[in-house]
């Protein structure tokens, strides 16, 4: 598809009542969504300011002594890795390619995990954190936002 005609559909969907237009031609898939914050590879977005929450009354306490609370063991923390732009998940290299992580898979910073295709280019995504794989978020083939999270890393 051609940028004026990619123009063209930007501008209609700008000035109409439409809030999201997918097209599939021969060349490829083409999603406009109004309204949405766009976002560019290497650019952060805007912290979001929080309203400051209403404080809930302070429970009255009671006469019964409360029972004392068993330590549970931690949890290890998980970390997600998240989608650094819009676009198509994918787990390989190529369609029955062996995937780049599995679960369980131990991965070091800078490793490839997986693949996400925009406009035609297809980005690999790096671990940005040592440990294992404890999660796959995405199924191969899914659209993906920006900040979503792809897996989980223990």
């Amino acid at each position: 598809m051609d940028l004026r005609k990619l123009k063209t559909l930007i501008d209609l969907v700008s000035d109409s009542n439409v809030s999201e237009l997918e097209i599939t031609e021969a060349e490829g898939k083409v999603r406009i969504v109004k309204g949405s914050n766009v976002v560019m590879q290497g650019y952060a977005p805007a912290q979001m300011q929080m309203a400051p929450m209403a404080h809930a009354p302070s429970p009255v306490a009671s006469t019964a002594a409360a029972p004392a609370e068993v330590a549970a063991p931690e949890a290890p923390a998980l970390h997600a890795v998240k989608s650094p732009m819009v676009g198509t998940f994918y787990r390989s290299s190529a369609p029955g390619a062996k995937s780049f992580v599995e679960i369980g898979d131990t991965v070091k910073v800078g490793d490839t995990i997986c693949i996400i295709e925009a406009m035609k280019i297809l980005n690999e995504i790096e671990a940005d954190k040592a440990g294992k794989v404890v999660q796959i978020l995405c199924e191969n083939g899914q659209a993906v936002e920006y900040g979503q999270s792809l897996l989980t890393i223990e």
